[in-house]
């Protein structure tokens, strides 16, 4: 056997830290549990507390040492007193999606037992969907992070700003085969495996160009049942019915909204993992932001980082041909689901006792038997 995959490790900033730490230390007892060799992390400085230090979003060789690694971590990115002078946030983050291609975001959606539920409808607690969002190019492609925003008159008093909602051929088309080969594997799992293709394709050219290049892949996948939604309408349905859904694909900043509202569906940003896929690289990290007011006082709720970090067990499943690494994701998914069962996970977000290394440490006692 050669050596273990290697992450690249990015705590970041606020709570970053505090949700990294709770993550490693789940992944390794899953590791363990499934008799797998445990990863290497190479450590990587990143973020605003950085930027506010030295200049750099990124130690010098960050990005390339990112980009060599298996697979990257991110704890979070970002603090709200520290900004570029035109109001932006520190996003070092959004280099490294376009910079490597990452242009699957995933986002699983879960309802959990004794988590709440926002929805009064009982179908509700059984809701299971996934929201794949393209990450480097739509509105996004125009972020501050690249520069690439027209700028009228003086730049430093402009007098108009524009941002591209830009859909190219080659990068939606992956992400459209992207979206089916998972509908077909949730398809193959007992889920429905029904996509549905979320635009504005009425209003857009560049959005009615999208759901013209979801049926042109939609014809290489007959076995796939599909449907289409207006962002808006889907926004109202996500509310009144999202269990009608399964997996969707849509523009970046559709999927930047719609992941959110879906997250407070089944209790909030603490439980909203997420992972950002290219054809060479892939990044896992917990949706939230850093909450730099409670870092550091044990009182951030570590598990959507913790599921990031199952996902990212299962992608180096595939990457590395590591099969315990698939049984070591399965374990975590599987603590998650018993400890909400059995009411031993109460983070303190969701008004509980629990701070972040007790609910660590019931996690890794699900993994182990212990609990």
């Amino acid at each position: 056997m050669g050596e273990a995959p290697l992450v690249a490790v990015i705590r970041g900033d606020g709570i970053g830290g505090d949700v990294t730490d709770a993550t490693l230390a789940v992944v390794a007892a899953a590791l363990k549990q499934a008799g797998a060799p445990n990863l290497r992390y190479d450590d990587i400085t990143a973020g605003a507390a950085l930027f506010a230090e030295t200049g750099l979003d990124i130690e010098a060789d960050g990005e390339t040492r990112a980009g060599a690694a298996d697979a990257i971590f991110l704890g979070a990115i970002g603090l709200p007193s520290v900004r570029h002078e035109d109001g932006t946030e520190i996003s070092p983050h959004l280099r490294l999606r376009d910079r490597f291609q990452l242009y699957a975001g995933v986002r699983p959606v879960r309802a959990y037992p004794n988590a709440p539920q926002r929805l009064a409808d009982e179908r509700a607690a059984g809701l299971d969907l996934v929201i794949i969002r393209e990450s480097t190019e739509g509105l996004f492609y125009t972020a501050a992070v690249h520069d690439r925003s027209p700028v009228e008159g003086d730049p430093a008093a402009p007098e108009a700003v524009s941002d591209i909602m830009r859909i190219t051929g080659t990068t939606t088309r992956k992400l459209h085969d992207f979206a089916f080969r998972l509908a077909a594997r949730r398809k193959a799992r007992g889920r429905p495996g029904r996509l549905t293709c979320v635009d504005k394709a009425n209003v857009f050219r560049s959005q009615a160009f999208f759901r013209a290049l979801f049926d042109e892949v939609a014809a290489h996948h007959p076995d796939i049942e599909t449907g289409y939604s207006y962002v808006d309408a889907m926004a109202l349905d996500m509310v009144r019915q999202p269990w009608n859904f399964d997996v969707m694909v849509m523009e970046n900043m559709f999927g930047d909204i719609l992941s959110d509202l879906a997250g407070g569906l089944v209790g909030g940003m603490g439980m909203a993992a997420c992972a950002e896929i290219g054809d060479e690289n892939g990044l896992f990290q917990p949706a939230h932001g850093s909450a730099p007011d409670i870092a550091g006082q044990d009182r951030a709720n570590p598990l959507a980082a913790i599921l990031s970090g199952a996902m990212m067990l299962d992608y180096l499943a595939d990457r590395c041909d590591l099969p315990s690494y698939a049984d070591a994701a399965l374990l975590v998914e599987a603590a998650v689901e018993a400890g909400f069962a059995a009411n031993t996970l109460r983070p303190m977000e969701f008004g509980g006792d629990m701070g972040t290394r007790v609910v660590t440490a019931a996690v890794i006692d699900q993994i182990t038997g212990a609990a």
